[in-house]
């Protein structure tokens, strides 16, 4: 629904569940948990808003209001998994 155009709903959709299996590969932070990182810890909590409010945009009628909403909470899902490793690289030179 966010997606105006079929092949790009598509590749969305296949991006979503790839970035899914990507990120365990891509994970090189010098620490394991998330209690080393602040900033990361406030991203997986931004994340975590935007899956629930992605689920209740997707059980809303497709008006115009929730239209434009889907939209710009679809590029924030997406932003996340590009945000996350750069804050997590920054947090570790700012260590050292």
């Amino acid at each position: 629904r966010s997606i105006p155009n079929k092949l790009g709903g598509v590749i969305a959709l296949v991006m979503s569940i790839a970035i899914l299996f990507i990120l365990p590969i891509l994970h090189v932070n010098k620490s394991q948990g998330l209690q080393f990182y602040p900033l990361n810890q406030i991203l997986f909590w931004y994340m975590v808003i935007i899956i629930i409010l992605l689920t209740w945009i997707g059980a809303r009628p497709v008006e115009s209001p929730f239209i434009l909403t889907g939209q710009i909470l679809t590029v924030l899902y997406f932003s996340y998994y590009i945000l996350n490793p750069m804050v997590s690289k920054f947090w570790d030179k700012f260590l050292n």
